[in-house]
Parts: C-alpha cells; structure tokens; sequence
C-alpha cells in the first residue's frame, strides 16, 4: 500500500511525501520482532504508525528502515555475537533497491539510513542468496570491499 502524507521540515514549509505503508505482521517479520512487540511500540510511541480507514495500523517502509540496525539481537551481547559470525566488524543492515544481473557480474543497490551502496559480486552469489528489491541485506564493509549478506 502507497501513501501520500504531509510531513514537515525544519524550515517550517509542508511537503507532500509518497511512501509505501507495511502492515504489521510484514513490519515485525522485517525488524525480527514478535506482532505483540510491534503492537505495543505503536501504543509506547517507539514506532510511528499511520492509521487508514478502517482504523488498522500500517508502518511506514522508513520506520522499518530506522530500526533494522537495532534488532540483530535481543540483548547487546547476541547482537555482538552476530557480527562477529563474520569477521568484518562494519555491517551496515538495509533495504536492496536494485539488482542488476548482466554476464559474470551483479550489482546490488541497498539503501542504509538514506544513503546507498553499491555492490559488485559474481551473479551466482547473488542467484543463490536469491536477492529481489526491497528485501534486507546487509552490506559488510571489510577493507576495500563491500560484500552482501542476506538476512
């Protein structure tokens, strides 16, 4: 589900904003969080929810977005222990906008906290992880190279 909302900016002048709306289930499923969990940020205000007609609430794609880097792990131990599953200590949790498969090669777009990376890996690896647009991934930053993790 699309959206159009009014938000507003520092300068104090209204902008229209177009943005996909995900219901709760989809939500949590993407944070890795139970739908009760979910429930209760919308109550607690740790979460911003839009309500449509019919009174359901749906979160927008940007509040996932905000959150996906805090919920590796329910405490800051497991979270610490899912990167050091992999040796690199930058991994930076986000969206796939694109994947463009040509030849040999792939190249994967993620969009992190508004900022986008990109990665070249062989098209194999990015068929076995079987990588689509708007799914979450993770880039991991070790030296001069990005590599993509599914998760």
């Amino acid at each position: 589900m699309t959206v159009r909302f009014v938000s507003m900016q520092r300068n104090g002048k209204s902008v229209r904003k177009t943005e996909e709306l995900l219901k709760l289930r989809d939500a949590a499923l993407q944070i890795g969080i139970s739908f009760p969990t979910i429930k209760q940020w919308i109550y607690k205000k740790k979460i911003r929810s839009v309500r449509t007609a019919g009174g359901h609430h749906r979160i927008p794609e940007s509040e996932v977005d905000r959150l996906l880097f805090r919920t590796r792990g329910r405490t800051e131990k497991e979270r610490n222990l899912v990167i050091r599953r992999c040796s690199g200590r930058n991994q930076l949790v986000g969206r796939i906008d694109a994947v463009r498969i040509s030849g040999l090669m792939a190249e994967i777009a993620i969009s992190i906290g508004g900022q986008q990376i990109t990665s070249i890996i062989t098209s194999r690896s990015a068929r076995e992880m079987q990588l689509k647009p708007g799914q979450t991934a993770a880039a991991l930053i070790k030296a001069t190279e990005v590599m993509i993790l599914r998760v």
